[in-house]
């Protein structure tokens, strides 16, 4: 079942993972989730895999989790509910953890569990139109497991007005926010994506590794600490065969 939560497609080094539930707006359950850990592992293993696009099949993005699982998990203990949770925050971890970026590809909708899936992607790009948001609170539901990762982007105070009033945004509120990285007209977004995604495909691999992890790594760490880490990871950038083959061809010029 899982294998079917996810359809996967590997080309020009773009692995794009689609969530293939359109009948339930991609909802996001059990199954889908291992089956997003599973083309993980599969990313992070294959050379041939330089970037990894999420994208949802249907007119949504994804709306959220799965109610029908949620409502079944009332009847579970809170230890079995923090494992089930915990395997949604792994997923988020590994996404961060890749070396290689995750792009979230995002129409229609992309709300609750679905907007923090697309948020925990280290790019966001949005068509014009789409809406994204965090609704939970409106259920009676909190979204704890994006918190971690929303009040970096966009601070404490857009963080606690975007989940304590469940507020739906367009693609361009969510733009002007710092949470999509891009909002891209209807006409255009196809073309920007392809372009977006290719030209990560091409790039360094080793350089966009070492740029995502110490993007993630800066957090927690003082102005000094983090210009110590810049400092190594310059120094370590500089021992790559990527870094002294483009050397060399740029002397050539």
């Amino acid at each position: 079942m899982s294998a079917d939560r996810v359809q996967a497609a590997l080309a020009g080094g773009v692995l794009t993972l689609t969530l293939n539930r359109p009948d339930k707006r991609n909802a996001i359950d059990s199954p889908m989730v291992e089956a997003l850990l599973q083309s993980l592992e599969r990313a992070e293993l294959d050379a041939g895999v330089r970037v990894v696009a999420v994208r949802g099949a249907g007119p949504d993005f994804c709306a959220g989790a799965d109610l029908e699982e949620l409502l079944a998990s009332v009847e579970r203990t809170p230890e079995e509910n923090a494992q089930s949770a915990l395997r949604l925050g792994e997923l988020f971890i590994r996404m961060r953890a890749l070396p290689k970026p995750v792009v979230a590809v995002v129409h229609g909708r992309a709300l609750a569990g679905g907007c923090g899936l697309a948020t925990a992607c280290d790019l966001l790009l949005a068509r014009a139109g789409a809406q994204l948001g965090y609704p939970e609170v409106r259920r009676g539901f909190a979204p704890a497991m994006v918190m971690a990762i929303l009040r970096r982007i966009v601070g404490e105070k857009v963080a606690f007005d975007l989940v304590a009033t469940g507020r739906i945004l367009t693609a361009e509120e969510a733009r002007h926010l710092g949470l999509v990285s891009r909002a891209i007209p209807p006409e255009r977004f196809e073309g920007e994506v392809a372009e977006v995604l290719g030209t990560l495909a091409v790039a360094s691999p080793t350089a966009l590794a070492l740029i995502k992890r110490q993007l993630y790594e800066l957090d927690g760490l003082t102005f000094e600490g983090g210009i110590r880490l810049g400092a190594e990871v310059n120094a370590l950038a500089r021992t790559t065969p990527d870094f002294r083959t483009a050397i060399a061809a740029f002397l050539k010029q």
